[in-house]
């Protein structure tokens, strides 16, 4: 009798929790109280047009996010940063998603900003504009409650250093590098990830990828703990097989659970103890007496 008693009752629950969440995880870092024009700066991106963001969501929960610019090592262009935002937002409305691989087309992740949108807007306000746009844009990313990985092949430099940062995880290929280069450009990085980056490999080694705008080889991001596996193929379609495959044993079972799971630790990662458990009750609300609880405990399994 129990669980159709409850079930009302917990599918309530779940609206009004899942509603706070969602507002908590979409809540921008800036606004107008910060001088921060989003239309305005929107505006000015689309002026500098070419590439992609493609987007392709798969049954089986997996998003795989393609940056599409290959003649220019998949730089970001204004209309990418752009699309980048539309495919988050696409992203925080799909229901049935448990992981997210990123990767770049033509077997290279990511070669930062196209540098002639970054010319143009080179005024101090307009850089703190798309600093503060891809900062929020990054944030909503790795606030996503899909487990996500950057499929590193080739170069991620700059910019595309900084989204790796983005991603719960990363992946390498034999011969890839990622290289926080802004050094040399006369720059810190802007989009999140220096901070990200430091609570990654802790602020010493952070000092050091920043100070010598080092390589970090697959096998220094080991070492690092910035890299979670080296895989054995750099061709394009083989490795986002192995990314897959290598996902998939964090993304078996059902959305809803997946999900809370990665909710419970951005929680756990960004929010003061007391606040962490308190998102973490209320996460735990809406799986406990949920579909795959109630069947997990019709299975009984015997604690071996």
């Amino acid at each position: 009798v129990f669980p159709e008693m409850a079930l009302p009752l917990w599918k309530n629950v779940l609206q009004t929790t899942k509603k706070r969440i969602l507002q908590q995880r979409r809540l921008s870092l800036y606004n107008g109280a910060h001088g921060y024009k989003e239309e305005l700066i929107k505006k000015k991106l689309q002026q500098f047009s070419g590439g992609s963001i493609n987007l392709s969501k798969e049954d089986n929960g997996i998003g795989i996010l393609t940056l599409n610019n290959p003649k220019l090592m998949n730089a970001f262009t204004g209309t990418m940063m752009v699309e980048l935002q539309e495919r988050v937002t696409e992203l925080e409305n799909w229901k049935d998603g448990k992981g997210l691989i990123i990767h770049g087309a033509g077997n290279t992740f990511c070669s930062g900003s196209d540098l002639n949108a970054v010319k143009e807007i080179a005024n101090s306000q307009d850089g703190m504009n798309m600093c503060m746009f891809m900062q929020n844009t990054l944030t909503r990313l790795m606030r996503l409650p899909l487990i996500s990985v950057a499929l590193v092949q080739g170069k991620a430099f700059g910019g595309g250093a900084e989204l790796t940062t983005a991603c719960d995880f990363r992946l390498m290929t034999p011969g890839s590098e990622i290289r926080f280069v802004h050094k040399h450009m006369g720059l810190v990085p802007g989009w999140g990830g220096a901070a990200r980056l430091v609570r990654i490999v802790g602020s010493g080694a952070a000092l050091q990828l920043l100070g010598g705008a080092l390589r970090v080889d697959p096998e220094r991001a080991l070492r690092l703990g910035l890299s979670e596996e080296t895989l054995p193929s750099s061709d394009e379609t083989t490795a986002l097989g192995e990314a897959r495959a290598w996902l998939s044993q964090y993304t078996e079972g059902p959305a809803a659970v997946i999900q809370a799971v990665k909710k419970v630790v951005t929680a756990g990662r960004e929010l003061p103890l007391e606040a962490a458990l308190r998102t973490e009750k209320d996460i735990f609300g809406t799986v406990w007496g949920g579909p795959a609880n109630l069947q997990a405990l019709v299975r009984r399994p015997k604690h071996k």
